[in-house]
């Protein structure tokens, strides 16, 4: 008898861990929420899509906003589905997190206005102003002698890409024409510093190493810079130093677009 009463408890037990398992599953499954955006699917936590009250996905999920449903039975959302995923982003880690070279501010901010979420939205525009902002600074590239700052080129540009594109084009022209990359030869953000210069009826010449061997002259280097500029949709706005009559023999070159 005593057997049969303790077996009994044994499946009554497992009956009932059995049955709270099953209802965790059900739980953890109800939780889980498959959305289409735009043709889109994304899958996440019934906690992340209620995590800002009174937004459009809240007011989904609980009841308060009407949404239709595809043909899978999966919430349907007319929006941008590739945008959505900084959206759901957001929802996850309460921050905005946006990757390298991210330039669809403008979208990103009427979809965070769509789905109701203020400080999306706010997070947004006050990273596209500090862009806006940062994009009317001037930037400048210097490529100057080591021992005399005064004998080189200055470029100015509101774009800080050009100036970027200017910079890897002298050093992917050092790199070819000399063997290795001569201590000689330093850069660093603005300032690119030859070991000296020295002049010549054929111009001033960029030098590296005591053999003087040369990148290319200087007025060379300001011609490939003005055709580059012209054709990335720039203008010339100044020569900064026009004393001297020709652009070429100017000390600074300056560009806005």
């Amino acid at each position: 008898m005593e057997r049969k009463a303790s077996r009994r408890e044994n499946e009554c037990e497992e009956k009932n861990s059995n049955s709270e398992s099953s209802e965790l599953d059900k739980d953890y499954k109800t939780s889980l929420i498959t959305l289409n955006v735009g043709g889109y699917l994304y899958i996440t936590q019934k906690q992340t899509l209620t995590k800002y009250p009174d937004s459009f996905l809240e007011g989904i999920i609980n009841g308060r906003i009407m949404c239709p449903f595809d043909a899978d039975g999966h919430y349907f959302i007319d929006r941008d589905g590739l945008l959505f995923r900084h959206i759901l982003n957001f929802l996850r880690n309460g921050e905005l997190l946006l990757p390298e070279g991210f330039r669809e501010n403008q979208l990103l901010a009427h979809e965070a206005e769509f789905f109701q979420l203020k400080v999306l939205s706010e997070a947004v525009k006050s990273r596209w102003e500090k862009e806006q902002l940062a994009s009317r600074e001037t930037t400048f590239l210097e490529i100057t002698d080591s021992h005399d700052r005064s004998q080189g080129l200055r470029i100015f540009c509101n774009a800080p890409e050009f100036i970027a594109k200017i910079k890897s084009r002298i050093v992917l022209v050092s790199k070819s024409r000399l063997d290795g990359f001569p201590e000689e030869f330093s850069v660093s953000s603005n300032i690119i510093q030859f070991k000296y210069f020295i002049k010549s009826e054929n111009g001033t010449r960029l030098v590296l190493k005591e053999d003087n061997t040369f990148v290319c002259t200087l007025e060379t280097l300001k011609f490939e810079a003005i055709m580059t500029a012209l054709k990335c949709g720039f203008r010339l706005l100044t020569s900064l130093d026009c004393s001297r009559g020709s652009i070429v023999h100017s000390d600074a070159l300056h560009f806005i677009k």
